[in-house]
């Protein structure tokens, strides 16, 4: 048996941890139009005036919490030549918090200390509400509220009341702002007409990051993450050329550099090559397949077992209808009443689109008509892996 023994290995990685999602660098590179436009909606905080909303949105990974947390540190840096000037900044990621209720209670804690804590349970709305609003005027001043995946709250009502709490006379003595970030760029549109116009006095679109972007993004991070000259040249285009094609989304170029990492450590490398990143690649990969199966809804799952078993038997190029029938034994081994022939092809569809499929259409001309065929795009381990709980049951 071989000797599994930890010794510290520095050789590749300075500060491994300046490439995770919560490091936040002393400055922002690659988000100079969006940062323009943010810290002038955040400039009447520094006059002392009362703060506009601000509503940032953008797809995933394109820097909205990283430019909140670096433009809130240096306002609150700032604020301290402002004699008059009292600011108090409170985030709360509403991801798991579904409801105005839940997300007025979790505010009303931050604002509260430990012992004067309220349960999520047992009030009214109104009643946390005015808890909310008694703790705000409580602390007066400036008072900016930072509200994280907004687009998980299901109703409109605490956006109401914050936005408006100063025109409805819900507080007095503070001067309140929101900060509202959603991933979700259809949320605005979903609001009503009065939450939208007091939410998004200031908006703030994060596009995609492009490849420079990214390049500058992970050139920033390499200094402090890695040794001295451990990255062979082309390294970081390649990371960056990879995250401008997976949807410019920075969080998966620099998983990717990290993974590189990993792999020249785990090899015994001291330089870390493009053939580490082409091996990171596709452990990244193989990692976000059986994810996106393990959250996929139990029917779909079905679909996917019964076209991996049909390849399994190496029958796969495989019709439709031969992967229905499989379909339907399978659904009722596990004791569950099958979808519909449409619901199966609609499926098929959505695996094909999400990459863990391949579909090819044949065309037999008049006689022979129309059909598809299907087959596993991603290796049985890695399909295996995300129907694991599936296959548990089975």
């Amino acid at each position: 048996m071989g000797d599994f023994s930890f010794t510290p290995n520095d050789a590749i990685f300075e500060n491994r941890e300046a490439l995770l999602e919560e490091w936040t660098p002393d400055s922002l590179v690659g988000r100079d139009k969006e940062l323009t436009r943010y810290h002038a909606a955040l400039q009447p905080v520094i006059n002392n005036e009362t703060p506009s909303n601000v509503f940032l949105y953008g797809k995933s990974g394109v820097g909205k919490t990283a430019a909140t947390r670096y433009l809130l540190r240096t306002l609150e840096r700032d604020a301290t030549d402002v004699p008059e000037l009292e600011l108090t900044t409170i985030e709360v990621n509403c991801d798991g918090l579904n409801t105005s209720y839940q997300v007025a209670v979790k505010l009303v804690n931050e604002l509260r200390e430990p012992g004067r804590q309220i349960s999520n349970t047992g009030y009214p709305q109104a009643s946390v509400y005015e808890f909310l609003f008694d703790e705000l005027d409580a602390y007066g001043g400036t008072v900016l509220i930072v509200l994280d995946e907004v687009d998980h709250i299901g109703d409109d009502s605490l956006l109401y009341k914050l936005s408006r709490a100063r025109s409805n006379g819900d507080i007095s003595e503070a001067k309140l702002g929101v900060i509202g970030i959603s991933n979700d760029l259809d949320f605005r549109t979903q609001l009503s007409s009065k939450v939208q116009s007091s939410l998004c006095e200031k908006e703030v679109s994060f596009s995609a990051y492009d490849a420079d972007e990214l390049r500058l993004v992970l050139e920033q991070r390499e200094r402090v993450a890695f040794q001295d000259t451990v990255l062979e040249d082309g390294v970081i285009a390649m990371c960056a050329a990879y995250g401008a094609k997976d949807s410019g989304d920075a969080r998966k170029a620099l998983d990717l550099l990290l993974e590189a990492g990993d792999v020249a450590r785990e090899s015994g490398s001291d330089v870390v090559t493009e053939s580490h990143v082409q091996e990171a690649r596709e452990r990244v990969q193989t990692d976000q397949v059986v994810e996106g199966i393990q959250n996929y809804s139990q029917h779909g799952k079905l679909v996917l077992y019964a076209l991996t078993r049909l390849h399994e038997r190496g029958d796969t190029p495989v019709r439709t209808r031969e992967v229905v029938e499989t379909y339907r034994s399978v659904a009722h081994s596990e004791g569950v009443s099958p979808v519909s022939e449409r619901s199966v092809r609609d499926y098929l569809g959505e695996l094909a689109q999400l990459g863990i499929t391949g579909v090819t259409e044949h065309n037999r001309g008049k006689d022979g008509g129309k059909y598809n065929e299907h087959q596993l795009e991603q290796s049985v381990s890695a399909v295996r892996s995300g129907l694991s709980t599936l296959l548990e049951s089975a």
